[in-house]
């Protein structure tokens, strides 16, 4: 009799498995927001190197994982609203690219904040070592690769005399990149023009005053509207014949001259790792902001053609790509 039951038991106990199994398996279900200046489609690439980073460190989408993507279009004034409303579907985290998208996510609520990108800790966390409150993420050091721009300029242009930097000085991020800029073409016997576009209908009339001012390049800084309206700012420079250094090498895939940039599939990537430390119990505050560790130079050599610009063998020769 007491074997029946044995039996009976061990037979139960082997039915329940496969539903405990199943339980571990399907786990807690994250919920990441996602807070982009950009479409994810524009953003493939970077949106990308972040889900194989989560993929290494066990996090599916479909399984375990949900993302939920916010793009501004290019729009900042968006940032508020789109914070809020991943925080009311209730995110365990918010992943957010530059100082606008940053700031409306550490502002709208007390959840986890990782920044994607942002120039300095200034506002936004009190230092790089310890951040403090319910912010960590990268930076991107925007304000001296704004310098190291101007010098390739002046590299590839040699009779270089008057540059311009098209940015958006609502950014707070912007004004000291602005001063940098300045710094550097002092430095260079350059003259440093403005070119601030806080808006689409901005963008096409600046570029027509640097037509117009004969300025010689441009420096094309890294925000939501030039990433938004890339093509835009690529084809018109292609067309006036302006050589421009810009902030990312998807600006150079898509017809400009050369970009000196971060690294940014790499810098997703790690992205990865925040968010894994966060989701197990880590607070974001007690997490040091990391630094970028691979920056690229992309040249691409077709537009220098059409240019009639002659690319000096020492810029080749540090190029880490030439689109031909």
């Amino acid at each position: 009799m007491r074997r029946r039951e044995l039996v009976t038991g061990l037979g139960c106990v082997a039915a329940a498995w496969p539903l405990t199994g199943r339980a571990q398996q399907v786990g807690k279900i994250y919920r990441i927001g996602i807070l982009e200046p950009i479409p994810a489609a524009r953003n493939a690439v970077n949106f990308n190197a972040l889900l194989k980073g989560l993929r290494d460190l066990g996090y599916f989408e479909g399984r375990n994982l949900v993302i939920e993507y916010r793009s501004a279009d290019g729009r900042a004034e968006r940032f508020p609203d789109l914070a809020s409303e991943l925080i009311g579907l209730k995110v365990d985290l918010i992943i957010a690219r530059g100082t606008p998208a940053t700031t409306a996510a550490k502002t709208a609520g007390t959840i986890p904040v990782v920044m994607a990108t942002m120039g300095g800790p200034g506002a936004i966390v009190a230092s790089f070592a310890n951040p403090g409150g319910n912010i960590t993420g990268m930076i991107t050091f925007s304000t001296e690769l704004t310098a190291k721009r101007v010098e390739i300029l002046k590299e590839l242009v040699p009779g270089l005399s008057r540059v311009a930097l098209l940015h958006n000085m609502s950014n707070p991020a912007v004004p000291p990149e602005w001063e940098e800029t300045k710094a550097a073409a002092r430095a260079l016997g350059l003259q440093a023009e403005l070119l601030d576009v806080r808006s689409q209908s901005d963008l096409n009339g600046a570029l027509e005053v640097a037509v117009r001012q004969h300025v010689d390049a441009l420096v094309i800084g890294a925000d939501g509207l030039t990433q938004m309206y890339q093509q835009t700012i690529v084809d018109f420079v292609a067309r006036n014949r302006l050589p421009a250094v810009y902030p990312a090498r998807e600006f150079v895939d898509a017809g400009g001259l050369i970009a000196y940039a971060v690294n940014y599939p790499d810098l997703y990537f790690r992205l990865a790792s925040f968010v894994d430390k966060i989701l197990k119990g880590v607070k974001p505050g007690e997490l040091p902001v990391e630094q970028p560790t691979k920056f690229e130079l992309v040249i691409n050599a077709k537009t220098a053609k059409t240019l009639g610009l002659t690319i000096p063998p020492m810029l080749l020769a540090r190029a880490d790509e030439v689109i031909e």
